[in-house]
């Protein structure tokens, strides 16, 4: 268990939460939420104590060992695979060590064979034994090939390190977990295996993630950063969004009531303050009036971006036709006689593990590359408009923001432009940073505004909610769901592919699986799992069938 008495954190001298008082107790796992900067990241830090707190106590119950998911991706460059993981449990990898050095002695004396004998005993009692069986089953779990388990750190990529740290986090059975952000670089598969893990992890985990369908499966309690504040409550991340929904409502409703108290008042002071008989109870009415201008409630830090997708047309019957298509790049072939018809109520999420096919083919779609051989042939009544997954292209110049997305606006009215970027949480001189030292999730943003001008019946994104916060993924998907054009996405967000698709295809080694459908129920399909399982068969790549 771990006890937050009156915490106070400062950042620049502005309070980030004050007096936080909270206690996090096993079988219980606690989701971190909060707006942008609003210090979910810092709170795991201050509860590390990586980060020093500016007053209040963090206690442990004694003996409790914590392990936190780490962000450096180099820092084990020098170890290998199964190392970088052990250490995760520091106590077996120290055991680990003496007991191998102990052995590899030219010199064994009969001191050493006692010692050894100790380290024996301790090293059984540790779990080692098993150890290894264990990390290469998270390893595996977690969507790392066999092949690479016995490697060096430094022979592997961003992603792939990403996973090693996130067993050496899980591995041992730590009692108190922090992880922050753990399901990035992750595919919906490997979360899948993180969630069940979670889920039957028997002590205490605090995580910060923006996955809505992952906080969801494996959160009993919320905290949300707010107000300078830390809150709990009770339930999953949707029992938290409807319940914040219902106190915003209450709160609008208190501040109409305020309002139209306040117009009472006012008038009534105006009226009768120069009349004798009544000054007194306007006098009295007034202070009222006063209190009430005082009583403003507190804005919430929470910003949600505008999302609305207009089409200028009325998307036809005929859509699109894709046929017989064939790509090759690095000799690697991505689509081989790729065939799909696309129809006007169509939300298709492009799913599975082959990302780089389906990024592929919506490049393709947009004559940003070209097939190798087939065709394709978009409806006369349609237009469409791209998110591609790498979107660094489109910021290499030398404009703002408002210069840079009048590129895209028919109206050139530079109000009309930056009124757009202040509903995208670009406002006044926001909107003429330049476009150069965007961050991601600004860029993305960005583009999204691109998109909503295009007036398009037609909606093609490549992993959209990379680099995006809960409120602008929350924005996005309702405005996705509300569309009523056709939408091509692909997404590692479970829950926005689950609210938004109405039909599932997934590019495979050896053919495509199309089925309209909902996520959820395509994968649970009994039929579908076996076709995976055909469709990946004698390919060497490792797919979980039931996802």
């Amino acid at each position: 268990m771990i006890t937050v008495s009156d915490v106070s954190v400062k950042f620049s001298d502005k309070p980030l939460f004050k007096d936080v008082n909270l206690k996090f107790t096993p079988g219980n796992c606690y989701g971190i939420i909060g707006a942008n900067g609003a210090g979910k990241s810092t709170f795991l830090k201050v509860l590390s104590g990586d980060l020093e707190h500016d007053s209040g106590t963090i206690s442990m119950t004694p003996g409790e060992r914590m392990a936190v998911l780490k962000q450096d991706h180099f820092a084990y460059d020098e170890y290998s695979v199964k190392d970088t993981v052990m250490m995760g449990y520091p106590k077996l990898y120290e055991v680990s060590k003496a007991r191998e050095a102990i052995y590899e002695k030219e010199d064994f004396s009969e001191e050493d064979g006692i010692k050894a004998s100790e380290l024996e005993g301790e090293f059984s009692e540790l779990g080692g034994w098993e150890a290894e069986n264990q990390i290469e089953q998270m390893l595996s779990g977690l969507g790392l090939e066999e092949e690479y388990h016995d490697r060096m750190m430094s022979e592997l990529d961003e992603s792939q390190k990403v996973r090693v740290l996130l067993a050496q986090a899980i591995f041992g059975n730590p009692d108190i977990l922090l992880l922050d952000e753990p399901t990035n670089g992750l595919d919906i598969e490997s979360i899948t295996w993180l969630e069940n893990f979670l889920m039957e992890f028997p002590n205490t985990v605090i995580v910060v993630s923006h996955d809505r369908h992952f906080l969801n499966t494996v959160c009993t309690y919320i905290c949300d950063i707010d107000y300078g504040k830390i809150t709990q409550f009770t339930g999953n991340y949707d029992f938290w969004y409807q319940m914040s929904q219902i106190l915003q409502r209450q709160a609008k409703d208190q501040a109409k009531k305020r309002e139209e108290k306040m117009k009472d008042l006012k008038e009534f002071i105006l009226r009768f303050s120069s009349n004798a008989a009544k000054s007194k109870q306007a006098t009295s009415r007034k202070k009222i009036y006063d209190k009430l201008a005082l009583e403003e409630l507190p804005v919430t830090t929470r910003k949600f971006p505008y999302v609305n997708f207009k089409a200028d047309r009325e998307i036809g019957n005929n859509v699109l036709e894709i046929k017989n298509i064939n790509y090759k790049e690095d000799d690697i072939q991505l689509l081989k006689d790729f065939s799909l018809t696309i129809n006007r109520t169509d939300k298709v999420a492009f799913v599975g593990i082959e990302h780089n096919s389906i990024s592929a083919l919506f490049d393709i779609l947009n004559k940003v590359k070209t097939a190798d051989s087939g065709e394709f042939y978009w409806g006369q009544t349609t237009s469409q408009t791209y998110l591609p997954r790498d979107n660094a292209e489109f910021f290499k110049v030398d404009y703002n923001i408002t210069d840079w997305l009048k590129q895209y606006s028919k109206e050139q009215d530079d109000a009309y432009v930056r009124g757009f970027l202040g509903r995208m949480l670009f406002s006044g001189d926001e909107s003429l940073k330049p476009v150069k030292v965007l961050s991601g999730g600004e860029k993305v943003r960005c583009m999204l505004s691109k998109l909503m001008l295009s007036g398009a019946n037609v909606l093609i994104m490549d992993d959209p909610t990379n680099h995006l916060d809960l409120e602008a993924i929350q924005s996005l998907n309702e405005a996705l769901i509300n569309f009523p054009g056709v939408v091509l996405f692909t997404s590692h967000d479970h829950e926005f592919i689950q609210s938004i698709a109405n039909r599932i295809v997934e590019i495979t080694p050896n053919g495509v699986i199309d089925r309209m459908t909902s996520f959820d129920n395509y994968i649970q399909d009994d039929q579908v799992t076996e076709i995976r399982k055909k469709m990946y068969e004698g390919t060497g790549k490792k797919i979980k069938y039931r996802v």
